[in-house]
């Protein structure tokens, strides 16, 4: 018999590869590779000599001079199994670069930095599955301060005694809503479960069918209401709820009436829905709060920009509401956070209980935070904050970026209208006018290879595919990353497959 690696055809310096890489095993026959001579062989072989000469490659000593031995060593190891259990399923052998070759883009794969960052071409603003809302420059030093340093994260440094650690955050969130006290927590889900496990515990909560919805992640108000051990008493119907509903379905057992936006879809025709004030007066007749969860954290009137109205947080406080809650990274532009404010003897019990502290934020996001909210404290936002800075540009500034992309790429693009969307579970079925660099792959090729060799680029580019061709829109491709944007498509265009 010949030995294994000339039955599929390798070179005679592969065999001792391919035998070392076969299954232990009793019984020759067992192996599923024509046994015999072959498995005799391969017992001759230990695991270490084939790790051994896999470590002895180039790039092997290369990743650990970067990296780690030891972790290499795991890495070879795990990649000899790989190659067994192919081997015993009847896969091809493999040589000793394609197993040093996977070993490498093992360690690369594991050790490189997560999550990563990306050019976001899509043109929808706050992209959850691309970290929603980016932040602005002052936010990410202000984090990156707070996170290389220490800091005066419980100090008072003017008493030289200890100080609460939201203070600042407090006075700003105050200052913009108008509201009495505010706590922040991890995002608003977990405002949401603190405020009815403190104050719904056992209790029934009010609350219309047609905002008992799901916030994403299969997360839905019901599971919330069940986890902070609340009662939900639907009232109404999908799409017309009255305010003699709520007030037909208070008892002495109700908690609070809890308005949820309904951010991430909408009810049209046919419908009707209290407004906030009125209900804020029926919750103070029955000596109840009012719980408004306003969803998105806009701070700013949306109609200026074409795009329909969405609630804010100082207006519902405005209008009667004993608590708001809303996130802090969709169209706040900060950090993930779920802020939470209202009247101050309320605020007081939530931060008293023991979950506010199991949910409470950490001191980057609240550095990050505390700066996005200084952003419209100082009326800056459109100019920094860039949630605000892409939503507010005109389609005209939009265009002339295309164009400059387009006279730099040259052959297989041309500029075209399209729609950008907010996106984030926020203002559904709104856009904004755009334009995008259309991208078509060179001599007819897969325009879903192209797609992937940008998202799997040194420089990862995200676009999105309309009608056989990739969009790329400016409008949320940050300034400072057009240079990496253009030698990633150039290098795209060229090497991609038919």
């Amino acid at each position: 018999e010949r030995p294994l690696g000339q039955n599929r055809g390798l070179s005679q310096e592969d065999v001792v590869e391919a035998n070392d890489l076969l299954p232990e095993v009793d019984n020759p026959n067992d192996a599923g590779l024509g046994g015999g001579k072959a498995v005799v062989v391969a017992r001759e072989f230990h695991q270490h000599r084939v790790v051994a000469r896999l470590l002895a490659a180039d790039e092997s000593r290369a990743l650990a001079r970067t990296y780690s031995h030891t972790a290499l060593v795991t890495l070879a190891r795990d990649s000899l199994q790989s190659a067994r259990e192919d081997i015993s399923s009847g896969g091809p052998v493999p040589s000793l670069q394609s197993l040093v070759e996977e070993i490498e883009g093992r360690a690369r794969a594991l050790w490189q930095p997560s999550p990563r960052q990306v050019i976001n071409a899509t043109g929808v603003i706050i992209h959850t599955n691309l970290g929603r809302a980016p932040l602005s420059e002052d936010a990410a030093q202000a984090a990156m301060q707070a996170a290389s340093g220490y800091s005066d994260l419980e100090v008072d440094l003017e008493k030289g005694e200890r100080g609460g650690r939201d203070a600042t955050l407090k006075s700003l969130v105050t200052r913009l809503t108008g509201a009495e006290s505010a706590l922040a927590v991890n995002n608003n889900a977990a405002a949401l479960h603190l405020i009815l496990s403190v104050l719904a515990l056992g209790r029934d909560v009010i609350v219309s069918r047609g905002e008992a919805v799901e916030i994403g992640g299969g997360v839905r108000v019901p599971d919330i209401m069940k986890a902070g051990g609340a009662r939900l008493v639907e009232v109404g119907t999908t799409n017309r709820t009255y305010l003699s509903d709520y007030q037909n379905a208070i008892t002495e057992n109700t908690a609070l009436l809890l308005k949820v936006h309904t951010s991430n879809f909408k009810v049209i025709g046919f419908t009707e829905s209290p407004d906030t004030r009125d209900l804020a007066n029926i919750a103070r007749d029955a000596t109840i709060p009012l719980v408004h969860d306003v969803g998105s954290g806009c701070l700013v009137d949306t109609r200026q920009f074409g795009l329909s109205e969405e609630p804010t947080p100082q207006d519902s406080i405005s209008a009667g509401a004993d608590l708001v809650a809303f996130s802090g990274d969709k169209l706040l532009g900060g950090p993930q956070a779920g802020i939470i404010a209202g009247r101050k003897g309320i605020v007081s019990q939530l931060a008293r209980h023991p979950l506010a502290r199991a949910v409470r934020i950490d001191k980057m996001t609240m550095a990050a935070l505390t700066a996005t909210l200084l952003h419209y404290l100082k009326e800056e936002h459109l100019e920094k904050v860039p949630v605000w800075r892409m939503i507010s540009i005109s389609a005209d500034s939009i265009q002339a970026r295309a164009q400059s992309w387009q006279g730099q790429i040259g052959k297989g693009s041309e500029v075209v209208e399209t729609q950008s969307t907010i996106g984030g579970g926020s203002l559904p079925g709104d856009t904004l006018p755009s334009f995008a660099l259309r991208l078509r792959p060179p001599d007819g090729g897969s325009i879903d290879a192209l797609a992937q060799a940008l998202r799997t680029a040194p420089t990862p580019v995200i676009g999105r595919i309309e009608d056989d061709f990739l969009l790329l829109d400016p409008r949320t491709v940050l300034p400072e990353q057009e240079t990496a944007l253009m030698e990633t498509v150039t290098c795209a265009l060229s090497e991609t497959p038919d």
